[in-house]
């Protein structure tokens, strides 16, 4: 049946429903990954270092992370059709300040509320679908929407490389644009439905203050490798952000209507989902991000070819997702994990092994199996979160486990530059070529997350004892 009732007893046709959610969640994901291709082409036109220009992607992963948390009171206190045309709006305004803008800052303005739109989201996209959703169909359920979010981020280079290779960087956002105000008129003109029920809380502002302290964090994070740093300032930053983000946590636990309900945390089954999907993250935005690096650096292709050379692992991903909620659900959530984890340890370790003998099919293959690989964990391991949790608490289970990854993510990019910086840097004043020290450089970051990625294997094998099987 593609038939279900909203929240005022009005029929409303559920396929059409979800597939306006997913098309508007699908485009925004692949706003947050597909500047990594542009980077040289924004570069020549302000005239600005990679340090500044990669500020709008790291700037706009500070601020999703921020806005992630307030998600679940938002569905709480704004019905659902509203808040989904509103989170439109605000992206569509902020691609369009990025396409006027005359300069860097003013395109930084308009990025950050994109941002905004794309951090209450995400979190708020899976929640409806887990609350319309029966338990035993979740699995299967959330394998599509893990085709949309996984395939987009994967696909945010490939996009970018083939609309840089014919139009101007205003072009790539002019698409963006486009897109989002078809979903805007779909949505208006009624396929978005007030799905969710209403419960009227205050918002705790001295929580959405303290939570900022993220912002703090991922910045001093992300400042770790740079040039001419100040680290007085920055390890006053640290400090006040770790203050601001334990008192955060403190008064979840305390306040009568806490911004975010910390105590989903006292599930194991939830905290091992949260970690796995955060691991199963990391290997995809880092292959995404430092695979088209690789590339164009030792490979020497050209950014089109690098963005290209992403494809055929986004189509193994899209693939596969759907693929393996239904697993998921009949098989379970232990051996789909395990699964998943398995691959991404394998792609990680044979591209550290033969780093210096890689050519672009060895490395296309590679990154076919550890994206591959994140189809069987990040949206099983949503899936099994959820499910471990009372229905109340889904929502505010969603925001955590969406705001975690996305700092595990950005903590992810941020070790991989800094590693690959420092290792460079440091095989260079060895007396090592500058293509051996390259080639050094990128080892060290593959072996990274292979370790990484063993810790996550250990993970999906704990599951053995505390994951809750799906129905059979």
């Amino acid at each position: 049946m593609n038939t279900s009732i909203d929240q005022t007893g009005k029929q409303y046709n559920r396929f059409w429903f979800i597939f306006t959610l997913l098309a508007g969640t699908f485009t925004m994901s692949i706003s947050q990954s597909s500047l990594s291709t542009a980077y040289p082409t924004l570069m020549r036109y302000f005239n600005l270092p990679a340090s500044t220009v990669q500020w709008l992607t790291t700037g706009f992963m500070l601020i999703m992370c921020v806005t992630m948390p307030i998600s679940p009171w938002l569905l709480n206190n704004v019905r659902f059709k509203p808040l989904f045309l509103s989170i439109l709006a605000i992206f569509d305004v902020g691609t369009l300040i990025i396409v006027l803008a005359p300069s860097f800052w003013l395109m930084m303005v308009g990025r950050m509320m994109e941002a905004v739109a794309v951090g209450v989201l995400f979190p708020s996209f899976q929640t409806v679908l887990l609350s319309i959703t029966p338990k035993e169909q979740r699995a299967s359920t959330m394998g599509t929407a893990g085709l949309v979010m996984g395939s987009a981020l994967a696909c945010g280079p490939i996009v970018s490389g083939i609309v840089l290779n014919y139009f101007t960087w205003r072009g790539l956002f002019i698409f963006f644009m486009v897109v989002i105000t078809l979903v805007f008129v779909f949505g208006i003109s009624g396929l978005i439905r007030n799905v969710m029920p209403i419960h009227k809380s205050s918002l705790d502002f001295w929580s959405v203050f303290l939570s900022i302290g993220l912002i703090g964090v991922l910045y001093v994070v992300n400042q770790i490798g740079q040039a001419n740093v100040n680290w007085g300032i920055n390890a006053t930053i640290l400090i006040v952000s770790i203050l601001a983000l334990t008192w955060f946590v403190v008064r979840q636990f305390k306040v009568k209507t806490p911004l975010l309900q910390l105590r989903v945390l006292k599930t194991v089954n939830f905290d091992l989902a949260v970690l796995l999907t955060g691991v199963s993250y990391i290997a995809l935005i880092v292959t995404t991000i430092i695979f088209p690096l690789y590339y164009q650096e030792v490979l020497h292709v050209s950014p089109f070819i690098s963005g290209m050379a992403l494809v055929p692992a986004a189509v193994f991903l899209s693939i596969l997702n759907p693929l393996t909620g239904k697993l998921a659900d009949k098989l379970g959530f232990r051996f789909v994990m395990l699964t998943g984890m398995s691959m991404i340890v394998v792609g990680w370790l044979t591209i550290s092994l033969l780093v210096g003998h890689l050519n672009l099919v060895v490395m296309m293959v590679c990154a076919m199996i550890i994206e591959g690989g994140n189809a069987f964990v990040m949206m099983p391991a949503v899936t099994m979160g959820a499910n471990s949790l009372p229905t109340n608490l889904v929502a505010d289970g969603t925001a955590v486990t969406t705001t975690v990854r996305q700092i595990l993510g950005s903590t992810g990019v941020a070790v991989a530059t800094l590693i690959l910086g420092i290792v460079t840097t440091q095989q260079i004043n060895g007396g090592a070529t500058a293509s051996q020290a390259q080639l050094g450089g990128y080892r060290a970051v593959f072996l990274t997350f292979f370790g990484i990625s063993i810790i996550g294997l250990i993970m999906a094998l704990c599951l053995k004892n505390t994951a809750t099987e799906s129905t059979k």
